[in-house]
């Protein structure tokens, strides 16, 4: 096949080619103005470049419409295709015009209300626009909103002063003042019978100044007067161990007796009772809820098959010298450091008197020295019947502090 052949061969299909492209982009002219050399500020279809280029020949119209508005700022640029009267939104676009940007036309949210427009712009409502309202929330008063409204009403919680900084300041409103009866509900509790402290009758309102009382002495802190640390941890491990006590106010009579932090000892753990209620320091209460818990109950229901009901004690604290002697040096009960058991009672009834005992009595016999072997693990000196003539009918249990570290237990 020759090449003249082979080239009118293709020829048709060229032709056809070219045809195609030119009936598709026919309709497609670029404007009139070029921003710059090589950026074209807007391309439209070829009709709405027509219409544009005559209503620019023709000018104003005699109605007095407004003149186009021209786009890009550009000398020669294309004018825009609508009128735009100042102040308010394009008209609605014709023919196959593209809305402009976030027009009410382009977000589909239609007209703007003529009833909202004056002198050609939006109006804005004097009281402004509600939003809560507008979303359905539930108005939401400020603080200062709230405080301007006490003012306003005179009930602030605090004196107002108005005119500050000028010659005539003033008082605006009372402040709101508390009953008594409402402060101590306010503190959740009401002030103890005896405790000097001044409650007004319920009903009648006084104007107090609050100053906080700490009722519990574990809450106050040690730098306002408060117990130190290791008397706080000491307490904790009585709770733990089940003690019912109270803590007492300081006892101090001279300087050879007193109790900085003495508690009030009341029950052990296993709902022992100790009769009656002991004046002792912490430490003292601690050995002792231990010996009776690891070795008295359980050697109560070994013998006797009988746990403890209570614990009669016959000297607690007391101002004294040992022995109650003339001459003596103090006794660890003037201390709160120690405590004397005269009977032990248990849950079926038995009545175990601290004393010495007759050759039959195997079972109390040997509780009692039981008591004695084993009490010596918790406490410093321990006496009783046989150690002398002043313990033949109790039980002696101290915390005396010796510097060899010296026990004494009469066995």
């Amino acid at each position: 096949m020759s090449i003249a052949s082979a080239l009118c061969s293709r020829m048709p299909m060229v032709v056809l080619t070219a045809m195609v492209v030119a009936g598709c982009s026919g309709d497609l002219l670029p404007p009139a103005s070029i921003d710059g050399e090589n950026t074209v500020n807007a391309i439209r279809p070829s009709q709405d470049v027509g219409q544009e280029r005559a209503m620019r020949a023709a000018g104003p119209s005699s109605s007095g419409d407004s003149p186009l508005m021209t786009v890009g700022g550009n000398a020669g640029a294309v004018d825009a295709a609508y009128p735009v009267v100042a102040g308010s939104p394009p008209a609605a676009a014709p023919g196959n015009r593209l809305p402009m940007i976030d027009s009410d036309e382009a977000l589909g949210t239609g007209g703007v209300s003529q009833a909202s427009i004056a002198g050609g712009t939006l109006r804005v409502p004097d009281e402004g626009v509600n939003m809560d309202a507008g979303l359905g929330v539930q108005p939401v008063q400020g603080l200062a909103e709230a405080q301007a409204m006490e003012i306003a009403e005179g009930n602030a919680p605090q004196v107002v002063v108005d005119g500050i900084g000028t010659d005539a300041p003033q008082q605006i409103g009372q402040p709101v003042s508390m009953p008594m009866s409402e402060v101590a509900t306010e503190v959740g509790r009401s002030a103890p019978a005896g405790s000097g402290r001044l409650v007004a009758p319920v009903g009648e309102e006084q104007q107090v100044a609050f100053i906080p009382r700490f009722s519990d002495p574990m809450a106050v802190p040690e730098t306002q007067g408060g117990m130190p640390a290791s008397e706080k941890a000491c307490r904790q491990r009585l709770q733990r161990l089940g003690v019912k006590f109270r803590d007492l106010p300081a006892i101090s009579k001279n300087r050879s007796c007193g109790i900085p932090y003495p508690i009030e000892l009341q029950g052990l753990s296993g709902g022992i009772q100790i009769r009656p209620a002991a004046q002792v320091n912490c430490q003292i209460t601690e050995a002792f809820a231990k010996w009776v818990k690891n070795e008295l109950a359980p050697s109560a229901r070994l013998r006797y098959l009988s746990g403890v009901s209570s614990i009669h004690q016959m000297s607690s604290y007391s101002c004294r010298t040992m022995n109650s002697q003339r001459g003596a040096a103090m006794s660890e009960h003037a201390k709160g450091n120690a405590i004397d058991v005269g009977k032990i009672v248990l849950n079926n009834g038995k009545e175990i008197l601290i004393r010495k005992k007759g050759f039959f009595a195997f079972r109390e016999k040997g509780l009692l020295k039981a008591v004695r072997t084993d009490s010596c693990k918790y406490f410093t000196t321990v006496l009783g019947p046989g150690s002398d003539r002043f313990h033949k009918d109790h039980f002696h249990f101290d915390l005396r502090m010796r510097k060899s570290g010296y026990r004494h237990c009469s066995l």
